[in-house]
């Protein structure tokens, strides 16, 4: 029994025990209802007496007195995340204390009802903070951290690292199923398209530069659009191609156009049609 605590992770057998100990709690039973109505009046005291003075030593005070509540939240959440046990204490407490300062007493509310969901709101949001920006299925996290003793067992039994196939029939799953959560587990965390790649023959590159883009030759046809555009402009009438100028490029309307040009609305109009006329031909758009 000593042997295997010894090989098992740390981690794991600390929640082992907190788990074991939580479940003793829960088979003995509640606190004696003296004893419960004992804190409950001592904690009222103690809010009262901190929303007239908002003293700090009050309010260590409250925590102190409560903090089985930050403990039981944190113990679920421990089994929910691979978060450190203290870690989530000290997170919540900050929702235990954020709580008593938001507490009033004329409301009639629960202090404990009032104060859960200031702390699971606190350690939840320190676990999104925190948490790996692809979200990975609960079971194949549970079955990742299994997989470490596991693996860890079949060294030691075979002297060797153990196969993919051996490691899955250990966890009772298939060996494709066993590909997929090593997959999530290595692409858990995106990579910056500003990886520095290294190059043998000419130094280091970026990830995006090596990164196909789809896009690219629409983006180049544009280009070639573009420089075909202006040859074609340069074959036009002076007048023709500023009027198209004005219009297009300046965003000027037909009338700011004739103020502009010195002639009539009329007359912008149709060197407008004329110009994109002789502009399809002189590129050869061809029409649908």
């Amino acid at each position: 029994m000593i042997f295997t605590l010894i090989s098992l992770n740390r981690t794991v057998v600390y929640k082992r025990l907190l788990n074991a100990l939580f479940a003793l709690l829960n088979k003995r039973g509640a606190m004696p209802t003296t004893v419960t109505n004992e804190l409950k009046h001592e904690t009222w005291q103690l809010l009262r007496e901190y929303q007239q003075s908002r003293s700090e030593t009050v309010r260590n005070q409250l925590v102190k007195l409560n903090f089985g509540l930050v403990r039981r939240e944190a113990h679920y959440w421990m089994n929910q995340c691979h978060e450190n046990y203290e870690d989530l204490l000290q997170v919540g407490c900050l929702g235990l204390i954020r709580a008593i300062e938001k507490f009033e007493i004329s409301k009639g509310y629960a202090f404990s009802s009032f104060t859960i969901p200031y702390i699971r709101g606190e350690i939840q949001h320190y676990l999104r903070d925190k948490g790996v920006t692809v979200r990975i299925p609960r079971r194949y996290l549970a079955l990742q951290q299994q997989a470490i003793g596991v693996s860890r067992s079949l060294r030691a039994q075979y002297n060797r690292q153990p196969t993919d196939s051996e490691v899955a029939a250990a966890l009772e799953i298939s060996p494709d199923e066993w590909q997929e959560i090593k997959l999530a587990w290595i692409n858990r965390a995106p990579l910056s398209l500003d990886l520095p790649i290294q190059d043998g023959e000419e130094g280091a590159t970026s990830l995006g530069e090596l990164v196909p883009d789809p896009h690219y030759r629409s983006f180049q046809l544009a280009q070639e659009d573009q420089i075909r555009l202006q040859q074609a402009l340069v074959q036009l009438e002076q007048r023709t191609r500023e009027v198209l100028e004005c219009v297009f490029l300046h965003d000027l309307t037909q009338k700011q156009v004739a103020e502009h040009l010195g002639i009539s609305v009329v007359t912008v109009s149709r060197r407008v049609k004329k110009g994109l006329d002789l502009l399809k031909n002189l590129m050869g758009v061809v029409e649908d």
